[in-house]
């Protein structure tokens, strides 16, 4: 194997192990979501909750609220059925930088509403931020 080859893997190892391509489209979406006057400061408040979190144990709160949430879906939900197709619910959590590529989502056939949504959203938030503030 070459070395450059080898080198690769190793990076590609670290990044997996310590989820830094979900950490970062986390920061992303969070930047976008808020379009703060200062990114710079502002991701470096977020890592630091995000330490605080993993120090005290305590929950990082997410960076949507419930009415974000709701919006959200009624955006996606522009004919006002109360639901949602999979493909939009897919699309939404990789917007939020809840979903990877590598994952594999099962489409059941049947729509996503609100209250599904909702608690997937902050089901996969708390499960990201989880395994940054607990390693």
């Amino acid at each position: 194997m070459e070395p450059g080859h080898h080198r690769e893997r190793e990076a590609k190892e670290h990044l997996e192990k310590h989820k830094i391509m979900e950490l970062l489209a986390l920061l992303t979406s969070t930047l976008l979501f808020f379009r703060p006057e200062k990114p710079r400061e502002f991701l470096i408040m977020m890592l630091e909750r995000m330490r605080i979190a993993k120090v005290t144990g305590v929950t990082f709160p997410f960076f949507m609220d419930a009415t974000n949430i709701v919006a959200m879906f009624e955006m996606l939900d522009s004919a006002n059925k109360g639901s949602i197709s999979f493909v939009q619910y897919k699309e939404a959590l990789k917007t939020l930088g809840l979903y990877s590529e590598k994952e594999v989502l099962k489409d059941d056939g049947h729509v996503v509403t609100l209250e599904k949504f909702k608690k997937e959203v902050n089901r996969r938030f708390q499960d990201l931020i989880s395994s940054f503030t607990t390693t």
